[in-house]
């Protein structure tokens, strides 16, 4: 096998994984799984920020007018807001 054709094969197949996490990450083993992080589809970025009450917001388009932070989450975590209980 020449240099070109390994090259070749080892491209495809690093392209193949790449697709399969951004679109399948089901089918990934769970060893490998743990070790990436969350799919872009899976997981969206969300923009936190402040308006001009001060009030915290979280998107998930950023705002054109004010400053953001990027927040990423693992769609795999169970999150519950802190605060009161709902009624």
């Amino acid at each position: 096998m020449k240099a070109s054709h390994i090259l070749l094969l080892v491209t495809a197949i690093a392209g193949a994984g790449a697709l399969v996490w951004r679109f399948r990450p089901d089918w990934l083993p769970d060893l490998v799984a743990k070790r990436l992080p969350a799919s872009p589809v899976e997981a969206p970025p969300l923009y936190k920020w402040r308006d001009a009450r001060g009030r915290l917001n979280v998107t998930s388009t950023p705002p054109a007018d004010r400053p953001y932070e990027v927040v990423r989450y693992d769609p795999k975590t169970n999150v519950v807001p802190s605060g009161s209980t709902p009624r």
